[in-house]
């Protein structure tokens, strides 16, 4: 992966590794909103660090006839509310210089063929060298007409002279098993996989990444990385807002399609891969591709299990969402990793809208002390698992609870925790994960992008229980009130098992 180190004045500045080649991007949805709350602020703060290259020029493709200097205005608007640095005037004069309007239906190939031209046209006045980052940021729905209509004008051709095309394609990848398979059966017709960068910002968030580091270069853990020493894992992604105005977009996904079948379960493989050959794209991606094929595909008797779904009350108020909506917009899995290292570990995965809190964290509970050796019962009750915490957000952070001796005449038994919490460490705000995906794809460096392979897996994995929940849809919805822990029987779930939730 490339490195960009902090400076001293705790910004992200360029070194050699972070090089980017001149090249030009076309970004298709440029007005949406994923564009407005990070596309535009992640390019911004990217050339604040002086790490996107001087031959550089951003193409914002619109259907409809617009005026660039309307638009560049409401880019710094956009900045002013969603970038973790504000407008500078001389900074933003430099920046929207690079922003350049080009307007088309995507449906007609024209558009194209003059897309196709105007990038030449830049290429000789700007020396882009030839290199192209398209970024998709539409609907799902879209995603294979523009990159079919990209390839029927040769517009993602691999070029033979050094230059480059990528395409960034954002979640969902694919509703099912099968439409993934279809969508790399598609896209694979135009693209070569080398082109393809299916994103998932998860994997570029500091704590997601130092998973690695924590795991690799610490020999203290990883020896207890398995079924030897730790009893469970969990993994929860807890929001403290609803659906608001998203319900026709979430009534087609529901919350495991939305964040459990990429997010969480890209998670679950950094923390559950075997020790990679490198630190190398293909090194990493093929060591978690092994353990998404390892999770156990339950049969239909045990779904119902190992799985609870939950949607808060509300929900079918909501705009755009049906009056007898069974979409789940909580969800918590019991998975089992069927191989030498995890077997016998449960692996719980959680989220949930409208909840008691925002927070997302892994929680690995060890094993406890086979004996108690203190003859005070009260001592041997007292004690707790130790449990090693990775806070994702808010507040990235890395815990570890142990037992210890308060001071004191008697024996007895306390908890402790040695926490590492990333702001008072460094004392500078966190880059937004879209900087970091952003200028990997510039750069050539798939790591934290998802194969093709990588996709099918996780699909495979949530597909039965996807289909089970079609088949015998829940009779309780709506079963928990927004501002809870979720519904209770997700409490009763984990107790079955001895076992409780280590995040409230």
């Amino acid at each position: 992966m490339s490195t960009i180190y902090p400076s001293l004045e705790g910004e992200f500045k360029a070194t050699p590794e972070s090089k980017v080649d001149p090249c030009s991007m076309v970004i298709f949805g440029a007005q949406g909103d994923l564009a407005r709350r990070k596309l535009w602020p992640s390019l911004y703060n990217l050339d604040v660090d002086g790490l996107l290259p001087e031959q550089f020029s951003i193409f914002a493709i619109s259907r409809r006839e617009l005026d660039l200097d309307e638009v560049k205005e409401q880019i710094r608007s956009d900045l002013s509310e969603h970038s973790r640095r504000k407008p500078d005037d001389s900074m933003w004069m430099k920046f929207s210089e690079r922003v350049h309007l080009f307007t088309g239906n995507l449906d007609e190939s024209g558009t194209y063929r003059k897309l196709e031209k105007v990038l030449e046209s830049t290429d000789k006045s700007c020396d882009t060298c030839g290199n192209t980052l398209y970024y998709l940021a539409i609907p799902p729905s879209t995603v294979f007409p523009v990159v079919e209509k990209l390839g029927e004008t040769g517009l993602v051709d691999q070029p033979h002279d050094g230059s480059w095309t990528r395409v960034i394609f954002e979640k969902p990848f694919g509703t099912s098993l099968e439409s993934a398979i279809e969508l790399n059966c598609n896209i694979g017709r135009v693209l070569d996989e080398s082109q393809i960068y299916r994103i998932d910002h998860y994997l570029a968030k500091e704590t997601i990444q130092n998973i690695l580091v924590f795991r690799f270069t610490n020999t203290i853990f990883e020896p207890s990385w398995n079924r030897e020493n730790i009893d469970n894992v969990q993994i929860t992604m807890a929001e403290d807002i609803g659906v608001g105005s998203r319900g026709r977009f979430y009534e087609e996904v529901g919350v495991i399609r939305d964040v459990m079948q990429n997010h969480l379960l890209q998670v679950l493989g950094l923390i559950a891969m075997e020790p990679p050959v490198s630190m190398e794209a293909e090194a990493i991606r093929d060591e978690k591709v092994k353990i998404f094929k390892s999770i156990r595909l339950p049969e239909d008797s045990e779904i119902g299990e190992n799985s609870i779904l939950g949607q808060y009350e509300g929900y079918r108020e909501g705009p755009g969402i049906a009056a007898d909506s069974n979409v789940p917009t909580y969800a918590a899995l019991k998975l089992h990793i069927d191989n030498w290292r995890w077997q016998g570990v449960p692996f719980y995965i959680r989220a949930g809208k409208g909840l008691n809190n925002r927070v997302t964290e892994v929680a690995i509970e060890y094993r406890e002390p086979p004996v108690c050796l203190f003859s005070d019962r009260d001592i041997c009750a007292a004690h707790e698992p130790q449990v090693l915490t990775i806070r994702i957000q808010p507040h990235e952070s890395i815990g570890l609870s142990f037992m210890i001796k308060p001071p004191g005449p008697g024996m007895d038994v306390s908890k402790a925790v040695m926490n590492f919490d990333y702001h008072d460490q460094f004392g500078y705000d966190i880059p937004d994960a879209y900087e970091r995906v952003i200028l990997n794809a510039m750069q050539g460096d798939a790591t934290l992008f998802v194969r093709s392979d990588g996709v099918e897996a996780t699909w495979r994995a949530v597909t039965p229980v996807l289909n089970y929940w079609q088949e015998n849809p829940p009779s309780d919805f709506p079963n928990y009130r927004e501002g809870t822990r979720g519904p209770l029987a997700a409490d009763e779930f984990i107790a079955r098992d001895g076992r409780r939730w280590w995040t409230e």
